[in-house]
């Protein structure tokens, strides 16, 4: 699957104008500034060249009348220590504003970014929100994280720092240019020259940036998937003993991510030293050109030491005008990587959908689904009746798991897949936030955050009391096992629930699900991680408590199924067999064969205690 697109360039400026907005006045502000401190650098080469050619020298100086007065030529020619200190006070002056000017420009900058990296960030996370749970499952999450952090930061330093630099930039470049042309029109045309060679070298180092860059960024993104993974996955690393694996594993990617950034490095070394060089040969033509036009006559000494000065301070911006190009293939590339997330297609109602109160049976008409081109159901059709309990057995791979997907529209049936009706009304017609919180759901593998078992309990109502907490914690027979706990209720599990067993696990997002209150109930092969005895319990527990929901039983224990009104028996995604466990187990078929290998007389005893519950 494609995981990422190219950006036209209308597309990367309206990202950043975007997300600009609210912040213009910073920019605005520290753009006028960074113009303030260009102009003040340029006054102090021509203090040197007056100082020089008419206050030690006899030329007399081009100024305007006012500064003509403020100067005192003739003052300052009969004393030359006062005309330095002058010299002197003048540059440091300009330095001082300078200082302002800098430090206003930070601030404005620090304000600025801040403000666009953060609505850059929301913008993103927000959005990811809202993409579907099949987009989710077809990108590796330690990408998207990368995306979300190492991309977002390279745009934040294109937009705030490096595109400040090409405005100030350009605007050095044409005052001094300017400047020079203004004193010897000929020499200026030397440094000029040298500006289209600095762009040319950046243009051809522009694209082999580029395609480095992408594969550099890519390979970053699998090598966090990596750490990711195991991280999350380390309890199966510690129990299968796959740490050398992992280890080996993690080793590869890094080298990989290394070497492309090794590449990286050395196209980077060429883009450099050849832009020292041509900064060093243009500094040496200027002072050889500066020098032969001051003997000949057609400069002033002080204008060529200012000359000299104002080369210099262009020519580095010049080729730092050229990083900045060569810097924005990787803010490129990070836009394209970011754009690709910010596209992608958001979960969406039909226009006609609205919010509905669930009520009336649950129907699967002719239903076929698969996952990108391998059909999983194959034309299934079954009714659950409304406030009864509904099991669904079968193999795995059979799409048990699937249904309840669908019921839920984490995934959403194509025209010609057929339809799920609740009460007559198709689900697609039903807005997804008021179906979602109607249909209570325990996953086949719960998810508890890293905060608390009581915030993880009350992430469905967090307004509910300690009360209705600790009921629903007891009907899924845990609130035992959290009072044993170091804090109770307050016991902070690790990432996952990684602290947590997985019977405890299953025990908690049970009680997280009992907390909605929802009259839809699905458990998708939650009790199989608890032993037979505590699932008889939750049972019991469960259908005098939820004695007018509708509850969805997905398992693949017989004794978790047997009291259910009706069972559903799934084969290769097709509808094998539907009846009560009685009928089921009265006639051929799966039902019977596994009803036959699972059981022993201790699950016949339990089967016996369940059916007088």
């Amino acid at each position: 699957m494609e995981t990422h697109i190219k950006l036209s360039r209308q597309d990367k400026i309206g990202l950043i104008l975007h997300h600009l907005s609210g912040n213009w006045c910073f920019f605005i502000g520290a753009i006028l500034l960074a113009y303030l401190n260009t102009i003040c650098n340029a006054v102090i080469p021509q203090i040197i060249s007056v100082t020089v050619d008419s206050v030690l020298g006899t030329k007399e100086p081009d100024l305007p009348g006012f500064f003509q007065r403020l100067l005192n030529l003739e003052r300052l020619r009969a004393d030359p220590w006062t005309a330095l200190w002058v010299a002197a006070g003048a540059v440091v002056l300009a330095a001082a504003v300078r200082g302002v000017c800098i430090f206003g420009m930070r601030i404005n900058l620090a304000r600025g970014s801040e403000g666009f990296v953060k609505k850059l960030r929301d913008n993103l996370y927000s959005h990811i929100q809202r993409l579907s749970f099949q987009w989710h499952t077809a990108h590796a999450t330690g990408d998207i994280i990368q995306r979300c952090t190492s991309d977002v930061e390279v745009i934040r330093t294109f937009v705030c720092n490096q595109l400040m630099e090409v405005l100030r930039t350009v605007f050095l470049i044409v005052l001094y240019t300017g400047i020079m042309l203004s004193m010897n029109w000929r020499l200026a045309l030397v440094p000029l020259a040298f500006i289209p060679v600095a762009g040319l070298s950046s243009g051809v180092f522009y694209g082999k940036i580029s395609t480095r860059f992408q594969a550099a960024d890519e390979a970053e993104g699998e090598l966090t998937t990596c750490a990711q993974e195991n991280l999350t996955g380390v309890r199966v690393v510690r129990a299968f003993g796959r740490e050398r694996f992992e280890i080996d594993r993690f080793a590869q990617k890094n080298d990989r991510f290394s070497s492309l950034w090794v590449e990286l490095g050395k196209v980077l070394s060429v883009y450099w030293a050849s832009g020292v060089f041509l900064v060093c040969l243009q500094i040496m033509a200027v002072i050889v050109a500066g020098s032969v036009a001051a003997v000949n006559g057609e400069i002033t000494l002080g204008d060529f030491q200012a000359f000299v000065i104002y080369n210099s301070a262009m020519a580095w911006p010049v080729r730092s005008l050229g990083r900045v190009l060569s810097e924005m293939s990787k803010a490129g590339v990070s836009m394209d990587r970011v754009g690709y997330i910010l596209k992608a297609e958001e979960e969406a109602d039909r226009p006609e959908a609205k919010p509905a109160a669930l009520s009336g049976d649950i129907v699967f008409d002719h239903v076929t689904f698969g996952y990108e081109g391998q059909e999983v159901l194959r034309d299934v059709s079954f009714t659950i009746p409304w406030g009864s309990t509904f099991a669904i057995l079968g193999g795995t791979g059979s799409g048990k798991s699937t249904l309840v997907h669908l019921l839920d529209r984490l995934y959403d049936l194509e025209e010609g897949q057929g339809t799920i009706t609740i009460g007559g009304v198709d689900i697609r017609d039903i807005s997804r936030e008021d179906l979602r919180r109607q249909v209570g759901l325990v996953l086949q593998e719960p998810f508890l955050f890293s905060q608390t078992i009581r915030e993880n309990i009350a992430a469905t109502r967090p307004d509910a009391s300690q009360e209705d907490l600790r009921a629903c914690a007891q009907i899924a027979c845990v609130d035992e096992a959290i009072a044993d706990l170091p804090n109770g209720y307050d016991t902070v599990v690790g990432e996952r629930g990684v602290t947590l067993s997985g019977g405890q696990k299953q025990r908690v997002a049970i009680a997280r699900m009992l907390l909605q209150n929802a009259p839809v109930m699905v458990f998708d092969d939650s009790l199989s991680a608890v032993d037979a005895e505590t699932d008889a319990k939750i049972r019991a527990a469960l259908k005098e408590r939820m004695a007018q929901a509708t509850v969805v039983l997905i398992s693949h224990r017989v004794t978790t199924l047997m009291q259910a009104d009706r069972i559903l028996v799934l084969d290769g995604g097709r509808v094998a067999d539907v009846g009560a466990h009685a009928e089921l187990i009265s006639r051929p078929g799966i039902y019977k064969e596994i009803y036959d290998i699972q059981m022993s007389s201790d699950d016949r005893a339990l089967i016996e205690e369940g059916g007088n519950n």
